[in-house]
């Protein structure tokens, strides 16, 4: 079926689209479809997959990239292969709603774009159903082990991308989400403990250079018109500490400057291996 053909297949669902939203590491995945569960949503979009029924339906996990360039084009639909393989079988579903994972509203917004669904018309921020306990200690593990959750059941993971699984868990629905309170018995969903491979990388070796073409990426990701004019950073014991000087032709508002600072620093964390403390955003001029 030819690409346009596809696009108005989609386009014609009357699609209601979710988002989960969160800082990397923070537990989205692991909680995605719980998310589901509660609002009946048959799909869900994570990190270059389209999932249904804890299965894999189409797309290819970022997960598996061996670089950050390629996790985050991977996870945004820009490989024209794997695009059309996602549009294809979002097509041939019959759904009504679906569930996109993104590191922010932005971005969340910005797959959906991609896929010809609408913009998100509910938004749920991983604040709302994760206590700070339990985010702290999902980015505890994250960050000291480098493990991420995909929501798809093990068999299915460990049969298409065996060298990155690691373990696997079990969540139950009902004792660990006090939100779903039409729930009468215990159920569980269970999910891959995962090492991906642009995590196993030394952080700390990473050079000026590397650091400087990834943020570059991001940024040419989120707005095309700002440029890089420089990039310092200093490692410690937190991550990395980065100051990024840009020019922009347009005014930003210190909402938008806070948004790419935390996009900026999300995206090298997730599809980085690299743990950083702080990104700062100095806007040299508007040109």
């Amino acid at each position: 079926m030819k690409l346009g053909m596809l696009l108005s297949n989609i386009k014609n669902h009357p699609v209601k689209v979710y988002a989960l939203v969160g800082r990397s590491g923070t537990g989205k995945s692991f909680r995605a479809q719980l998310v589901a569960d509660k609002y009946h949503i048959p799909l869900i979009v994570d990190d270059g997959l389209l999932i249904k029924n804890d299965k894999i339906v189409a797309g290819k996990s970022a997960k598996q990239e061996q670089n950050f360039l390629t996790a985050v084009k991977r996870a945004l639909f820009q490989d024209p292969d794997h695009y059309n393989e996602v549009l294809k079988a979002l097509s041939n579903e019959k759904f009504h709603k679906i569930l996109i994972i993104g590191t922010s509203d932005k971005m969340a917004t910005k797959i959906a774009l991609r896929l010809n669904l609408p913009e998100p018309s509910q938004i749920i921020h991983i604040e709302d159903i994760a206590t700070k306990d339990e985010i702290d200690t999902a980015m505890r593990i994250r960050y000291s082990e480098g493990k991420h959750v995909i929501p798809v059941s093990p068999l299915q993971i460990t049969r298409d991308y065996p060298s990155i699984v690691y373990d696997s868990i079990r969540v139950g629905l009902q004792k660990r989400l006090p939100f779903l309170p039409f729930l009468k018995k215990a159920q569980t969903v269970e999910k891959t403990l995962v090492c991906p491979e642009f995590s196993k990388q030394e952080a700390a070796s990473i050079s000026e250079a590397a650091i400087t073409q990834m943020i570059n990426h991001c940024m040419t990701e989120y707005e095309t018109t700002m440029k890089i004019e420089k990039v310092t950073y200093v490692y410690g014991s937190e991550g990395y500490d980065l100051d990024i000087y840009i020019r922009t032709p347009e005014q930003l508002s210190g909402l938008a400057i806070v948004e790419l600072e935390e996009y900026i620093a999300d995206s090298l964390e997730k599809y980085g291996g690299i743990l950083i403390h702080k990104a700062k955003l100095h806007v040299q001029a508007w040109s």
